[in-house]
């Protein structure tokens, strides 16, 4: 169809939308890269990132390759448990979706080795909680193998607690 037909059509035709939710379960593997992050997790309690063999640059969550050189991160460093965030949002309302209850906050934060940035929450001290303030995962007793392995961060003063 030419843009001529095109514009014709649209003129003869009453625009509709339909709004509405669709919920759908799926499962999605998450590749030999993502795989052994979340192992790690799951069975060291531990980070894991990729390194770039150019630009040194760490990614954790790791990547299989650097974003700025494009060549193969197949060099795995252990990272921290703990770090600083880099960016948060506070959430106040609770929704089914969610993965705490309100209020807690989304934060960024950037793992002590690594280059980038993680999301992740956090759900007590929310009145201390500032670009900059150090935090440390907060890791389930019970693992399943997947990013809510880490329950949440907590903020802690210093190097830690």
């Amino acid at each position: 169809m030419g843009d001529e037909n095109m514009s014709e059509w649209l003129e003869q035709v009453e625009p509709l939308t339909l709004k509405g939710q669709i919920r759908m379960p799926y499962a999605w593997w998450a590749g030999e890269v993502g795989s052994r992050f979340l192992l790690g997790l799951r069975d060291e309690k531990a980070f894991w990132g990729t390194r770039c063999p150019e630009c040194r640059a760490v990614y954790v969550p790791p990547k299989q390759n650097c974003g700025r050189c494009f060549v193969d991160t197949d060099e795995w460093v252990k990272v921290a448990n703990e770090g600083v965030v880099t960016s948060h949002t506070v959430v106040h309302f609770e929704h089914p979706n969610h993965p705490a209850k309100a209020p807690f906050a989304y934060a960024l934060v950037q793992l002590d080795g690594a280059d980038g940035a993680l999301l992740h929450i956090i759900k007590q001290d929310l009145d201390r909680l500032q670009t900059g303030v150090r935090v440390q995962a907060v890791f389930k007793e019970e693992r399943e193998g997947n990013i809510r392995d880490v329950d949440c961060f907590r903020i802690v003063d210093g190097k830690g607690q």
